[in-house]
């Protein structure tokens, strides 16, 4: 199926402008909720106001089901409070706790008080848990039943249970103290004897994840066993609820946003700064602390004023050998972040990882060593400044590798999230260690440099 292109959504703006309520329902609920999404997005507030005013609060659930997380608050605020409460009573609770969890509390409060009761009780249930953790994400809309009953039960039981479930591809099976035993997949069902009990036909053998445990462990999980559904239990196995594929996209998205954010060293990207005062309180803290850091790499340069006098020409290739240590390290740093997020490292011993980024170091280094001497050679004709330069890279990339890998792996062992250690982070830290390795080797070669 072809993406819905804008001139498709012409029709339907069209009967929004001449106030066809008819025409519009009939056009805009014909399409695809995200398309329908799309276009409530491109509207005038004015414009907006209409389609409250058209839509059922149902059919407004679906669209802001839909929107980003990060701007439902603004919209959500036009609405009249009765029926963005009936709105947010028929999302998901999971997606409806999504936008209250942004609320200060006595709206929060405000909109739980005139919803539905049993809707305000699910959700109520959702919003104590820690956000980014699998109960923070997770639906209480899902469809259980015993391992006593027959599968023509357990399938009177889902028609009854369908349309209110946000997924039924898995039922999942549990006691009479209502601890996880078991799963069945609406295929298992649907294929088995109708006499069967449903403890025949279950897989008792059910992968769970806790309810306090980290959204990115959650995620991991789903794509490690390709699930749909992953159900979420308490420490005595009790079943809470169930995190859906679409709940881990989210993750996946937010995830990566949060984790290039810290490694561009800003502290939110999630949303495109029109404010220009905005923009620069959230970068001044990283850059200020960024600022010091490189004051002591000011500082180890002044330390070598006196060999810089004796050989002007060693401050040409400081900007060349700190680039390079730069480069290697955010290198080094992406496939250590990346290993760690995927769970490649914890696979992989400490050992065999350092040999692995030595070795790596080793090559790159003699590589780039050996061109560098060769082009410094021709280029000032001093076979001792091309081996000061050439062993200097070598060196450098050996050590700025190493710390690229190892860093954020320390990090993890601490529990501190390894992508604080940031690219902008690790360059200043192998400024500082290129700055001593090329000048402590100058100062040793002072005497070859001179007579050159």
């Amino acid at each position: 199926m072809e993406h819905t292109t804008e001139e498709e959504f012409i029709p339907v703006l069209e009967a929004l402008e001449r106030d066809d309520i008819d025409l519009f329902r009939k056009n805009f609920l014909d399409m695809h909720p995200y398309d329908q999404t799309r276009v409530f997005l491109s509207l005038t507030e004015e414009e907006r106001m209409k389609v409250y005013s058209y839509l059922s609060p149902e059919e407004m659930a679906e669209i802001f089901e839909n929107i980003e997380r990060e701007d439902t608050k603004d919209y959500l605020f036009e609405m009249e409070p009765f029926y963005a409460a009936e709105m947010l009573g028929d999302m998901y609770a999971d997606d409806a706790v999504d936008v209250l969890n942004d609320l200060e509390a006595e709206q929060l409060a405000s909109y739980l008080t005139i919803m539905d009761d049993e809707a305000a009780q699910e959700i109520k249930e959702l919003l104590h848990y820690e956000e980014k953790t699998a109960g923070s994400i997770m639906t209480t809309e899902f469809v259980s039943i015993t391992a006593n009953q027959t599968v023509t039960e357990a399938m009177q039981i889902l028609r009854k249970e369908a349309p209110d479930a946000e997924t039924i591809y898995y039922l999942f099976v549990i006691d009479d103290t209502k601890k996880l035993v078991g799963v069945i997949s609406l295929r298992d069902l649907i294929i088995a004897d109708e006499n069967t009990l449903v403890i025949d036909a279950m897989n008792d053998r059910v992968v769970s994840i806790s309810v306090g445990e980290d959204q990115e462990e959650a995620a991991r999980m789903m794509k490690d066993y390709d699930f749909l559904a992953l159900p979420v239990v308490d420490f005595q196995q009790h079943l809470l609820g169930i995190i859906t594929v679409d709940d881990i996209v989210d993750v996946i998205d937010e995830e990566a946003s949060e984790d290039y954010s810290k490694l561009a060293a800003v502290s939110d990207m999630e949303t495109v700064d029109r404010n220009p005062m905005q923009a620069a309180r959230r970068r001044l803290p990283w850059l200020i602390i960024l600022l010091f850091l490189g004051m002591i790499t000011a500082s180890l340069i002044g330390q070598f004023e006196a060999t810089l006098n004796q050989v002007a020409i060693l401050a040409v290739f400081i900007p060349l050998i700190a680039g390079m240590a730069g480069n290697t390290g955010t290198q080094a740093l992406a496939v250590a972040v990346r290993g760690i997020a995927t769970g490649d490292t914890d696979k992989q011993d400490i050992r065999s990882l350092i040999l692995r980024e030595a070795g790596t170091g080793l090559i790159t280094g003699a590589s780039c060593g050996i061109l560098i001497t060769i082009v410094v050679f021709f280029w000032h004709h001093s076979i001792y400044l091309g081996l000061l330069v050439g062993v200097s890279i070598l060196f450098t990339l050996i050590v700025a590798t190493l710390a690229g890998a190892l860093i954020p792996l320390l990090m993890y062992r601490l529990d501190i999230d390894p992508a604080v250690a940031s690219g902008p982070f690790i360059t200043t830290i192998n400024d500082i260690i290129s700055v001593l390795i090329y000048f402590g080797m100058a100062t040793a070669l002072m005497p070859y440099l001179i007579e050159r």
